[in-house]
């Protein structure tokens, strides 16, 4: 028996075979061509073939983790289309005259390079991306097929790592649980393994590949991140009876739909949901939330080529109010910048984007794009119970600005005779040590706050969110935060708000009593999470 330990991203057990995942083994060699136009009509040709599969693989991803999660094939899409990568290619063809395939192999590296060597964590992250669109063009270059092929039986998918369309592409129907030697719980991979509900494990190390073989034994444990191969009998008959027990903990969830939040002493907490796009309501209403507790706006913008038009976002804000019907629906208004980018914004390169133009700075340094969103966003106020959240506030001349906007949109919409709702709570996210230090003084301009825990964490404690290798240092029950959230919690109730927390967490529930205790009056958490958090709101008594 062998256990290998990583980091669980999806809580989950999974018993059963290991199945090596083995990538294509392309060898690309230079070779000398003459035609070259042909060499380069195949590269095109490869290109078509390659932006076809990634529309197959964005369809199926919508439709398993939603849109905002499948834009990342958007944007693989669009790096197919790159001027600068098809140019360099072309002109390696032309002018060395070589095959497309080592012309594209030659390339890729190269531009991979670039991104690896780029201090912007999103831009390194780029890197991949350019190798798995290389490769597949070089396979449709290749003809080569995908040889991963299972048996009839559910299996363990372990890797080195996997690309976003690997984990989309791969047969759920025969995975029981990814585990890969690297990888953060902020990667693709492990958002779309969360999405998809499979139990997931990452960063398990480079020399568990090794030790491992087709056909061995596991066990995954998403809850501790334990892989155990080749367990003995009697630790394979307790994971069998822990999965036994999640089974049955999942039913008697289902049974907790409709019921109230309530401690046993009689605390009430409203449990909402979050989501990154319209396609996410049917998970809040299937899981029985309450509302939802941040709808994160900038998929409208991560998902087009340029700036939504205010009645597109206007329809978009306006659908997901009518789906909750008299449920409070909190939307954040644009969180572009740092780690989510979108060309078309053409933000300039910063050393440390995380630090830099993003979220409110963004919409109050472009207040044309600002006043559009709000514009949208109080039209849309008619059709539902609207409250609206700005991100990244750290001073009160920041808020007075973006209350002092909204008045001069609420006017516009007057003297053009366009209604709105006059009930629109107007809240901020407390995301930065500033905010919470001074909640005291923004408390009297909101109607609430609402804790971005993950934002928090990083700026409190200088851990780039984005790097995995500060991870470990990324104490999220670090004494500071929860301080934070605190003092927060009581300059919110001393001048009359509520307060929520919106980050991840939120669905921790080993901190739920925690947050009870110092007066968070809500939590929103994924979709899928919400009844396990009424359950376990539901056993605790503050009373004692």
């Amino acid at each position: 028996m062998t256990k290998f330990t990583g980091k669980g991203v999806y809580g989950a057990v999974a018993v059963g075979k290991i199945s090596v995942f083995k990538r294509q083994d392309i060898q690309v060699k230079r070779i000398r061509i003459e035609d070259t136009q042909a060499e380069i009509a195949r590269f095109e040709a490869a290109k078509e073939k390659t932006i076809s599969q990634l529309k197959d693989i964005y369809d199926m991803a919508l439709k398993e983790v939603g849109e905002a999660n499948a834009q990342i094939f958007e944007i693989h899409m669009m790096m197919v289309e790159d001027d600068d990568y098809n140019a360099a290619i072309a002109e390696m063809i032309n002018g060395q005259k070589v095959n497309a395939e080592y012309a594209v192999a030659v390339i890729a590296d190269n531009f991979a390079e670039m991104f690896s060597s780029m201090d912007d964590s999103y831009m390194q992250a780029r890197a991949t991306d350019v190798r798995d669109i290389s490769n597949r063009i070089i396979a449709c270059m290749s003809e080569q097929k995908d040889n991963n092929s299972f048996s009839d039986e559910k299996v363990i998918i372990c890797a080195d790592d996997l690309a976003p369309s690997e984990t989309v592409s791969l047969d759920k129907e025969k995975v029981l649980a990814f585990v890969t030697a690297h990888g953060s719980s902020n990667s693709h991979t492990a958002i779309l393994a969360r999405n998809m509900n499979i139990p997931a494990i990452i960063g398990v190390g480079d020399e568990f590949l090794s030790q491992i073989n087709d056909g061995d034994m596991a066990v995954a444990d998403g809850f501790s991140g334990e892989l155990i191969v080749n367990p003995d009998e009697e630790l394979l008959s307790e994971y069998r009876q822990k999965q036994l027990d999640e089974s049955e903990k999942k039913a008697l969830l289902q049974k907790l739909k409709g019921k109230e939040n309530v401690t046993l002493d009689g605390r009430r907490i409203d449990i909402y949901a979050n989501i990154g796009s319209v396609d996410n309501i049917g998970a809040v209403l299937l899981n029985d939330a309450g509302g939802i507790g941040l709808f994160r706006s900038e998929f409208l913008y991560l998902e087009n080529s340029d700036y939504p038009t205010e009645d597109m976002q206007f329809m978009a804000y306006r659908k997901v109010l009518e789906s909750m019907p008299a449920k409070k629906v909190i939307i954040r208004t644009l969180d572009i910048g740092a780690d989510k980018q979108a060309d078309y914004f053409r933000l300039d390169k910063e050393e440390n984007p995380a630090l830099g133009l993003r979220a409110i700075r963004l919409c109050l340094s472009r207040p044309e794009i600002f006043r559009t969103q709000l514009r949208a966003l109080y039209r849309a106020s008619v059709y539902g119970r609207l409250g609206i959240m700005f991100p990244m506030i750290t001073s009160v001349s920041e808020l007075e600005k973006v209350l002092a906007l909204c008045r001069q949109v609420k006017s516009e919409l007057d003297s053009e005779n366009i209604e709105y709702s006059e009930n629109i709570e107007l809240g901020i996210m407390i995301e930065t040590p500033a905010a919470a230090i001074i909640s005291d003084k923004l408390a009297p301009m909101v109607d609430f706050f609402s804790v971005g825990t993950n934002d928090l964490t990083q700026y409190t404690l200088a851990c780039d969110r984005q790097n995995p290798q500060v991870e470990p240092f990324c104490d999220t029950h670090h004494e500071a935060i929860l301080r934070l959230i605190e003092i927060s919690a009581a300059n919110a109730h001393k001048h009359g708000i509520w307060i929520g927390i919106c980050g991840e967490l939120a669905a921790d529930t080993s901190l739920t009593e925690t947050f009870l205790r110092i007066g968070i009056d809500e939590l929103s958490v994924s979709p899928s999470f919400v009844l396990r958090l009424r359950d376990n709101v539901r056993k605790i008594n503050l009373s004692e």
